[in-house]
């Protein structure tokens, strides 16, 4: 078989050990991407979220070349390390624009739930839905206090690995996914993160950006990841996001 003719794909064990639960998380992400629209009208916002890791501050080590009539551009192959960053974007399904991306070197809990925060806080009396995978820093002790306080849940949550909605990654993703909630979390099944929108814009600025820049240290690379974003959302609109398939019967 030639090649270009093969496609890599990678199997979701949860597609066939539990089809119920993998039809009904399939279902509702593209229930959300399809009423995305009127969910704003609504004063709600679905957000597709997740982490761009090891973002290199690569600098080339010679010029490049502008192409001559009927040749390519020749980029150099060599290149120095000036360390990574990690970037955890957040794409508005309905407009397709991007919040102001979280940069940071480390990608713990606490970063995803300060990144989370700083969007929320930009619409503070919005309702949100945030789309994102089972990653544990998505189901994290501190993103379960900070939904329960930006919610008023004054009710206890217990102790992480005693009791309580902290008890397990379980219970506290069944808390964070609670449709009462006005901050609440959709999370794709095991290996099926390419439902997750977000995936599609981190491959338009890898292509369109970091994979063609030369930068002299991260800093220089974090500014132009925001000049990029501002950019980019002149033009932003949504995707024509299709789940291609069998019909899922369950």
């Amino acid at each position: 078989m030639k090649p270009h003719k093969i496609r890599y794909w990678l199997h979701s064990p949860e597609k066939s050990e539990n089809p119920e639960t993998f039809a009904a998380k399939v279902n509702e992400i593209c229930s959300l991407y399809l009423a995305s629209t009127d969910l704003m009208e609504e004063n709600t916002c679905v957000v597709s979220t997740d982490e761009m890791t090891g973002v290199q501050a690569l600098e080339h080590k010679y010029p490049d070349k502008l192409p001559l009539p009927g040749q390519t551009a020749k980029m150099e192959f060599e290149y120095i390390r000036h360390g990574t960053t990690s970037l955890i974007g957040f794409f508005e399904v309905a407009t397709g624009k991007i919040f102001p991306p979280y940069l940071n070197e480390t990608r713990g809990e606490s970063d995803f739930c300060e990144a989370v925060r700083q969007v929320v806080e930009t619409a503070p009396e919005k309702d949100w839905i945030f789309v994102c995978d089972g990653l544990n820093t998505h189901k994290s002790e501190t993103l379960v206090k900070y939904v329960a306080e930006a919610c008023g849940i004054d009710a206890g949550l217990g102790h992480k690995g005693k009791s309580g909605i902290l008890k397990s990654l379980r219970s506290r993703e069944e808390f964070l996914h609670d449709p009462s909630h006005r901050i609440r979390f959709v999370y794709t099944p095991r290996h099926c993160s390419w439902m997750n929108q977000i995936e599609i814009w981190f491959g338009i600025i890898n292509r369109k950006l970091l994979r063609r820049q030369s930068y002299t240290s991260i800093e220089e690379m974090k500014e132009s990841i925001r000049r990029f974003i501002e950019q980019y959302n002149l033009t932003a609109h949504a995707f024509r996001w299709t789940y291609a398939g069998i019909p899922l019967t369950v």
